[in-house]
């Protein structure tokens, strides 16, 4: 097994996590939940995609051979809510993710320690990409607190429902068991 070739599988496979719990948590919203923010300080849903998406796509497009801040973007504009629908929002977030994908996806092992640069600063590509998947957590993670709170009783839970935790390790358990049978 190459390290490198498995990391890069691994890595595109926590980015789709990361991007299931976002869709996921824009689905259960409505037009209006996707403008809702506590105060002026704070960021709606809106907000945080057209941030995310902003970002990934100046930070991977040409990702090699370029700065991963593009003078074509305008960060100060991200935090503009200008959303119009969730239609928009989320084919604003598929742009995002769609520029991540398609770059990590031609990266190989080699590449991982290559340099590229953001904002003029060097990094190794493994260095972007983790620098990346923590910026991006932390705001998914903010559109899932928001919309947990908006939702309250509604919520669907994306991951383990708060009790149901020995239910769920008995169903992986044996889900893991069967497949080790087969």
């Amino acid at each position: 097994m190459e390290v490198g070739n498995e990391y890069l599988r691994v890595v595109i496979e926590r980015f789709d996590s990361l991007r299931n719990l976002g869709v996921k948590t824009i689905h259960q919203l409505s037009e209006e939940d996707i403008h809702w923010n506590y105060n002026d300080d704070s960021n709606s849903i809106a907000i945080i995609v057209k941030h995310l998406s902003g970002n990934m796509v100046s930070r991977w497009t040409d990702f090699l051979t370029t700065d991963g801040e593009k003078p074509s973007r305008k960060r100060d504009e991200e935090f503009l809510d200008d959303i119009t629908s969730k239609n928009e929002l989320l084919k604003l977030w598929d742009a995002g993710w769609d520029a991540l994908f398609t770059a990590l996806k031609s990266l190989n092992e080699q590449d991982l320690i290559r340099r590229i640069t953001i904002r003029g600063e060097s990094h190794l590509v493994l260095e972007a990409i983790e620098r990346q998947m923590a910026h991006y957590a932390y705001h998914i993670g903010q559109m899932v607190y928001i919309g947990k709170q908006l939702k309250g009783d509604d919520w669907q839970s994306l991951s383990i429902p708060k009790g149901k935790s020995e239910e769920y390790l008995k169903h992986m358990q044996e889900k893991h068991k069967e497949e080790a049978d087969d």
